[in-house]
Parts: C-alpha cells; structure tokens; sequence
C-alpha cells in the first residue's frame, strides 16, 4: 500500500514518537510510507529519513490558513495514495477538509483515517461540532485507548461503527534493563550525588492537565523526611515559572531540578527510582509505557487513558487525581518497601513487552487499512 501520515509538526512528542514506530514498521513491512508535517518540522525529521521514509513540509502559518489547506490537497492528490493517515487536532481537521476538497462526496480512493491520542477536556463546543462533521468525511477515527474511543463516542457523539480502539506501541529493542553501573554514571552525568535519592522523574508538558503542581506538594511532605529527595522534571511549558516559584517558596529549589526539553531520555530513566505522571486526563501516556519498559516503578493519577496501563497494585500505584497527600503516602509506600518497587515494576514490564508492542499495533493497522480499503472496492 501507498500510505500518507500526516501530523502539525515532527517534534519529540507523544503522537510524533507514535507515528515514528508505526512508520517504520510498515516500510519495513514494504508499504511506500510518505510524511507530511502541517505546519513545521522538528528534531524526529532525521529519524524518518534515515529510515528511507521521505517528509514533505505543507507550510500552515496561520490559525485558518487556506493556501496551506490547498498545497496539503494538492500533495494528496499528487501523491496518489491508497491511505491517508492524520495525527491529533489540527491535522486531523486540515487532512479531513483537504480530502472532502480534493476528491468530493462520492471518494472511493484513499481511505482516510483520523487518530487521536488523547482525552481532550480542553475541547469546546465548537470543537466537538468540527469533530462531528469532519467525522462524516472520514473512513474510519482511531483512538489509541478505551479512554480515547468513549470520550469521542460518549462527549463528541461519534458513532460507534467509525471508531477504533488501537493501542500505541512500544519498541521492544529498548527492552534492556539498566545495570546498577547505567544508574550510576547517568547520575554521575546529571551531577547526583551519593546523597541524593531518592530520585523521583515527570516528563511532559509544563501545562495545567499534567498537575506538576501536585508531585511538587507531595514532595513538600516528604522532604523533611528525605532531605536528598530529588525531583528530575523534564518538559517546557506555560506553568513553569510557576512551579519553579512554588518549589523555591517551599524551600524546594534544591531538590527540584527544571531539565527543560531533553534528547537524553534514556538518561533520565537510568537516573531514576520511580517515574510519576499526576495528570487529570491522558491517552496512552508514551512516559509510562517507556517507565515500565525499562522495569521502573510508576506512580500516576487515576486518570483515564492511565489506568489502562497502571494497574493498581500489578503494574503501578494510582491515587485519585489531585490528591497530593495521597501520593505523598505512596511515593513513601516506595520509599520503605523496595521490593514492592521492584516486583510492579517488573510486572509493568512484562505487560509492555507482551501487550504493546510495535508488531502488535502495526498489525491492526494494517489490518484496518486493508478493510478500508475491500470495502471501497
């Protein structure tokens, strides 16, 4: 099949990281895979190159933006493709409007596909009446979680017939473990010292659904007790000012350290004790399945998305969201209980390798694409 993914930008995110893997296992499988970012590029632009996947740049720069709604259907057209895939708001909304356009009510050719990743509270009104009429100019809407397909199902009114609950992926050639000498020289690199520990890790976007707020409250709780606690936040994002300003109010400025967007990941998982995700909504969150992957105990809020993949008590901790005393308990649960540490998270990591593989997420893909396509035929 010739296949087309379309996404805003190429930058190291959730949906980005998604589409990479997918990808890269369908050009390996020998589909012709081409790559269309909306409105920029970004670092993961050289990772699907040097895959042998080629990226074209449509050009969005503005919110409404007709010309780039042109040259996207133009490049659809052009590109004579049997699929076109599209990833998260904004190119779901152009790739489904650029198609309509393109190839008219009656399209029997491609199929076009709309993926969503998330639970998206923040959506309005008028976001929900966009969904539900580009809904009716698409093949199929591919959540990548039960929490996903019942909000689009339940909130947006997207009929069940269209919707698709297709887990994300993980690589499994990241399955190594890390040895007691990985943990040491990534603490080493990020200048931790014998004294410091535990080391707590939050990855994500600085932003109001991910609760920073709350792992920094808990923290507050615990550092009289564990004066060399440490928290590693890797993210930007518009609250972080704020939680930089409330960890040095609370006399938290020298356990907190604000890393910023980083290229080292696999660092930060070496550096780490335990990794926490407090946000209110998800969808499949990457951080927590790359956590369990490498044998790290999680401890997120039960929010939904989440809970598909931290299962209390087997495969992780959950606490209701908000609750920062709560997760304080937990996060000390850990602390004084190691072994508790060590078997979720090697249960977590049973579960990735055998449940949310790439293989496994790029069959079903594959497999909707081909019905898609008998049923135009």
């Amino acid at each position: 099949m010739k296949i087309a993914q379309i996404i805003p930008t190429l930058d190291r995110s959730g949906a980005e990281k998604q589409m990479l893997l997918l990808c890269r296992e369908l050009k390996l499988r020998g589909h012709d895979v081409h790559v269309a970012a909306l409105t920029r590029l970004g670092p993961l632009v050289s990772e699907f190159e040097s895959a042998g996947i080629p990226v074209h740049r449509i050009g969005k720069s503005l919110k409404v933006d007709p010309f780039a709604l042109i040259r996207l259907g133009k490049w659809m057209r052009e590109g004579d493709f049997d699929v076109v895939q599209s990833w998260i708001f904004a190119a779901n909304s152009y790739s489904r409007a650029a198609a309509r356009m393109v190839f008219g009510r009656n399209r029997t050719r491609p199929c076009v596909i709309a993926t969503e990743m998330a639970v998206d509270l923040w959506k309005s009104r008028w976001n929900f009446r966009v969904d539900q009429k580009l809904a009716n100019w698409c093949d199929a809407l591919v959540g990548n979680s039960d929490a996903v397909v019942n909000f689009y199902h339940d909130k947006v009114g997207i009929a069940t017939a269209k919707l698709h609950r297709i887990y994300s992926g993980i690589d499994s050639a990241e399955a190594r473990l890390n040895s007691a000498g990985d943990r040491q020289n990534a603490r080493d690199l990020l200048e931790l010292g014998a004294e410091d520990g535990p080391v707590l890790l939050f990855a994500g976007r600085l932003a109001p659904q991910k609760r920073v707020m709350d792992l920094l409250k808990a923290v507050d709780i615990l550092h009289h007790l564990h004066p060399g606690i440490q928290v590693l936040i890797a993210g930007e994002g518009p609250l972080k000012s704020e939680l930089a300003e409330f960890a040095d109010a609370v006399e938290l400025k020298p356990n907190c350290r604000f890393l910023g967007l980083r290229e080292d990941m696999d660092r930060l998982y070496a550096a780490a004790d335990i990794v926490v995700l407090p946000s209110s909504y998800e969808g499949l969150p990457n951080v927590v399945m790359e956590a369990q992957l490498r044998g790290l105990p999680v401890i997120a809020a039960a929010a939904p998305g989440t809970i598909e993949l931290v299962h209390d008590g087997r495969t992780g901790l959950t606490y209701p969201v908000g609750d920062s005393t709560e997760l304080a308990r937990l996060l000390e649960r850990l602390f004084s209980n190691p072994d508790l540490a060590k078997m979720l998270g090697e249960q977590g990591r049973e579960m990735m390798v055998n449940e949310f593989s790439v293989r496994q997420m790029a069959d079903q893909f594959e497999q909707l694409y081909e019905s898609l396509i008998h049923r135009q035929a």
